[in-house]
């Protein structure tokens, strides 16, 4: 469902992890678990990068390792 960049590459992580889309608003990707409140929200603006800190907060909530990364 993403497109080509480095924001939206950002997007499979999360897909690989479990997570699916559940909806696109505006132009935010907003993912979730199957029988799970949480959520993630990538901001997904133009080609720009994440900065380091939202990418750390985003893949806390995910629940990812980073050495698996």
């Amino acid at each position: 469902m993403c497109e080509t960049g480095p924001r939206q590459k950002f997007c499979k992580i999360p897909e690989s992890y479990g997570w699916e889309l559940k909806r696109i608003t505006g132009s935010h990707h907003i993912y979730g678990k199957h029988r799970d409140t949480a959520r993630i929200t990538v901001p997904v603006h133009g080609n720009t990068l994440l900065k380091i800190g939202l990418q750390k907060h985003l893949i806390k909530i995910a629940d990812i390792d980073e050495s698996e990364l």
